[in-house]
């Protein structure tokens, strides 16, 4: 089945241009033009990620994204005529899973979506450590079986670490796992991801979900409830 993809831009020209480089790579494309729009279409069918504006009249990026991420996972990629690493992590801290900067090269942004698709493709069964489960094929992650509500791209940093307990990941390294070379994504990308795992972690009573090796990357945490132990 195509992957079903939602464009969500007030400029026409926009949502066309990225509408026609989707479809001839084979993906089927629903269009909105505003936030509030956006949402009814999610309501009305099933879309496999969101293309979303930050910049639309009636209901912006923004605002739609917190609307999204109080009921779904699906991967949102944001666009901005934006080029501010701050404006970046403050739409990563918002539940979004990528961010491409207007004006964008529609390649580029069909390579983002590809490699955000294909993760979701890898699933690898059930992995446990410690209190933490992660259900690839489902999309659902717990701790001690309370719900750890996560979005497709801090799914994917928790799956990368899981992989292997104990080893420590550079943040290169989990940039090129999590969004594949074609990326000009850097550290503090992660960062963002990170603190929001840690942040809805430590709601839960794990503060030691993910450690942080200074000057080397990151690793899995024992995964126990209890204050952090590094």
């Amino acid at each position: 089945m195509n992957p079903n993809i939602l464009v969500v831009d007030d400029d026409p020209d926009i949502r066309n241009v990225i509408g026609i480089a989707l479809e001839r790579a084979g993906m089927s494309v629903q269009q909105a033009a505003n936030g509030r729009l956006a949402l009814e279409q999610l309501r009305r069918h099933h879309t496999d990620l969101v293309v979303m504006d930050i910049g639309m009249p009636v209901m912006d990026g923004v605002e739609c994204c917190k609307a999204i991420r109080a009921s779904s996972h699906v991967p949102i990629v944001f666009l901005t005529a934006h080029d501010d690493e701050v404006d970046r992590i403050v739409g990563f801290e918002l539940g979004a899973d990528d961010y491409v900067s207007k004006p964008f090269s529609p390649r580029e942004l069909l390579l983002r979506i590809k490699a955000i698709l294909a993760r979701g493709k890898q699933a690898v069964g059930i992995t446990r450590h410690g209190d933490l489960t992660l259900d690839s094929e489902r999309h659902i992650c717990a701790l001690a079986g309370k719900d750890l509500p996560l979005t497709a791209t801090e799914f994917s940093v928790l799956e990368i670490l899981s992989a292997r307990p104990g080893i420590v990941v550079g943040r290169g390294a989990m940039i090129d796992k999590a969004y594949g070379g074609n990326n000009t994504l850097s550290g503090r990308t992660v960062d963002s991801h990170v603190r929001n795992i840690r942040a809805k972690a430590a709601a839960l009573g794990y503060a030691d979900v993910i450690e942080t090796v200074r000057g080397v990357g990151l690793r899995l945490g024992n995964c126990v409830a209890g204050p952090a132990t590094a």
